[in-house]
């Protein structure tokens, strides 16, 4: 689990001039005090997933240079590959124009992949129209997730 003890706060929002236009990060979280966050690769430009944080996991991934979350499913805050060793280093990190989301370009040490399941991306998997079934666009994993995070219990929930 990943430090809590995040030492930056952000700026209260003062008007919408400043906050879309502005050069103050002033964010604003939900009604469970997260904020979306889109990660992608910096290489290739491909969605690697679509997390959640929450005022410590922002704060920890400016501080630290490393991208951190907020699980939903756990409850709990956390250091992307603390357990599988595929840390997100963050190259560039931006918000949106009323700043309700954050799109993160990292590059992924080990095998570059940041999926739990094993792929290299969390959409490993496209939805064919109109009759609605998925298809694999990923045609193989990228590592084994039994051999990367043994016993760890599976974040996915039913």
């Amino acid at each position: 689990m990943a430090d809590t003890n995040a030492k930056l706060d952000f700026p209260p929002r003062i008007s919408v001039e400043e906050v879309e236009e502005g050069l103050l990060l002033m964010p604003i979280f939900d009604e469970r005090g997260l904020i979306s966050c889109i990660t992608t690769d910096i290489e290739t430009g491909d969605v690697l997933m679509l997390g959640y944080m929450n005022r410590d996991a922002l704060a920890l991934t400016i501080e630290t240079g490393e991208a951190h979350y907020w699980s939903r499913s756990r409850n709990i805050l956390w250091h992307k590959g603390a357990t599988s060793g595929l840390v997100q280093k963050v190259i560039e990190m931006r918000v949106d124009d009323d700043q309700d989301a954050v799109w993160l370009k990292v590059s992924v040490a080990g095998s570059g992949a940041s999926c739990h399941v094993g792929y290299k991306s969390c959409f490993y998997r496209a939805i064919d129209l109109p009759n609605v079934s998925l298809r694999f666009v990923e045609a193989s994993k990228t590592f084994d997730p039994l051999e990367v995070y043994g016993d760890v219990p599976n974040p996915t929930q039913l």
